[in-house]
């Protein structure tokens, strides 16, 4: 097994164990608890889980997603979050290496793993990661190369004012609200940690794998315009394709207008 083969799976491992962590607050977050006491458990009896079957992805595999202790089945969530999460870090290691780019972007990352389940299961995006998130953001702006603080404080602005707006907008033309503060304070976080730059590839590419995922949604369940799909995992989609292909898909589509007949 070659060297760098070998540092590969150890930074996957490294992932999958901090999404082992992940899965804590994704489940303690919007319930109020503390992501330190207790020690791990299982939802279910409440019975501690040893450090044995709490091996990312391979206990579950091993306990065929069961409780050892009551045999009750545990969601599938918990080995898609750590494998998630895993895979993000390797491919952040991929792109960075060992940098302080790739440990910045690995914070902001995780933090969106956990943003994005909680948002899906509860429909909110708890405070106490995104308004953190915008000053942490912030101030690692001061030691990643090409990324200036004005660059992450117009970020911070930008992202932050753009949904403002539309949802003062939207509450305007139909006196209901449309978007929640969770999500402008989400975008925020995004410019603080990407720069304004990242703004409107992440609205853009959001609102358009939302609108597709949210017709089609409507379309298999026969629901109206009223079904409520949360925001907060397409906007966390829109920051990682942004950091992974941003530059690449901007470029192209800047390139198309240089076509002849463009």
């Amino acid at each position: 097994m070659s060297s760098v083969l070998s540092i590969q799976i150890v930074v996957f491992l490294f992932g999958a164990v901090v999404g082992s962590f992940l899965n804590v607050c994704i489940s303690r977050l919007p319930r109020g608890e503390s992501v330190v006491f207790p020690a791990s458990h299982c939802p279910r009896c409440g019975g501690s889980i040893a450090w044995y079957d709490n091996v990312p992805i391979l206990s579950y595999a091993l306990l065929r997603g069961r409780c050892r202790s009551c045999r009750e089945r545990i969601s599938a969530q918990y080995p898609l979050v750590e494998l998630i999460n895993g895979l993000l870090t390797l491919f952040l290691f991929r792109s960075f290496g060992p940098s302080p780019a790739f440990l910045v972007l690995f914070i902001f990352c995780s933090a969106l793993v956990v943003i994005t389940f909680i948002d899906l299961e509860h429909q909110i995006i708890p405070d106490v990661i995104s308004i953190p998130g915008i000053v942490i953001g912030f101030l690692c702006s001061f030691v990643i190369h090409g990324h200036s603080w004005q660059n992450s404080l117009i970020g911070i602005i930008a992202g932050g004012g753009s949904l403002l707006l539309v949802a003062y907008g939207y509450q305007w033309l139909t006196g209901k609200e449309g978007m929640g503060g969770g999500d402008i304070k989400l975008l925020a976080m995004m410019g603080a940690f990407l720069g304004w730059r990242s703004v409107p590839f992440i609205i853009f590419s959001a609102s358009l794998v939302g609108s597709v995922i949210g017709i089609s949604l409507m379309v298999a369940r026969g629901r109206d315009a009223k079904l409520a799909i949360p925001f907060g995992p397409f906007l966390a989609f829109g920051a990682i394709l942004y950091i992974f292909y941003g530059n690449r898909i901007i470029t192209w589509y800047l390139s198309l207008g240089a076509l002849p007949g463009g």
